[in-house]
């Protein structure tokens, strides 16, 4: 799709390898990026909530293939391996790297407490004191959760996550080669990992899904392109205002 490589050029452009310069710089992207990571479980789990069966009593659900496609990415974002020999989400394997790094980890604790209580993504955001650019991203992401058909949402899980996140870890990986190995070791093993899983599993994997639930159909494809292009700008979005963030709070110090 035209439209999605312009994007995903601007993206690029755009994006952290030219814009973290520093040491701070990167360690308050990560404060925030983390709430990409996080949202993405949520994104994957109604991904597979749509194509397996999740209810008790259980019944086979129709595409076979596409079970096992989610299952396969569910096992590796929840239970990936842990560079101290254990098994943990892709998430909280990022939240170690942060307190490895020495990142502010303040805001996500205090939303995950949020959320374990609430139960309930609208009332927790409701009640929230994060951010705003980090209100606008989670809730651009739930509202393909909430209301978005399956088409959305998978098209969302790979043109808008899947699909970028290789490019931009990659340039991220080169810059940490140099930095100090014990302090971003956890957060290099997080980089590589998803790099590793992205481009030889899950973004492949993702491929086949959007393929599969689309098929021949015209509609489907041009919902997909709609709902990639939404997802897209939502991210491009994320970014600028996570740089200005950066700034604004720099000058204040």
């Amino acid at each position: 799709m035209e439209s999605l490589r312009l994007l995903r050029k601007e993206l690029l452009e755009r994006q952290m390898a030219n814009q973290l310069g520093s040491k701070e710089a990167l360690l308050q992207f990560m404060s925030n990026h983390v709430f990409a990571v996080w949202d993405f479980q949520s994104l994957l789990k109604a991904l597979q909530q749509r194509l397996t069966c999740v209810q008790v009593p259980w019944a086979p659900t129709s595409d076979r293939e596409a079970r096992r496609l989610i299952n396969e990415i569910v096992l590796d974002e929840e239970s990936g391996p842990h560079p101290d020999g254990s098994f943990a989400s892709h998430f909280e394997l990022y939240l170690d790297a942060m307190k490895k790094a020495g990142a502010d980890t303040n805001l996500i604790e205090e939303w995950l407490k949020t959320i374990e209580k609430s139960r309930n993504f609208s009332t927790a955001i409701a009640s929230t004191n994060l951010p705003s650019h980090i209100v606008k991203f989670l809730k651009t992401t739930f509202s393909f959760i909430d209301n978005g058909s399956l088409v959305s949402i998978a098209s969302s899980f790979l043109y808008g996550r899947e699909d970028i996140i290789p490019d931009l870890f990659r340039q991220l990986v080169e810059r940490l080669i140099h930095e100090n190995p014990d302090k971003w070791r956890y957060f290099k093993f997080y980089l590589e990992e998803h790099i590793h899983c992205d481009e030889e599993k899950h973004g492949p994997a993702a491929e086949r899904l959007i393929q599969r639930i689309c098929g021949n159909d015209p509609i489907r494809w041009a919902e997909a392109e709609n709902a990639a292009i939404f997802a897209l700008t939502a991210r491009i979005e994320l970014w600028d205002a996570m740089v200005a963030y950066h700034v604004e709070h720099s000058e204040a110090a």
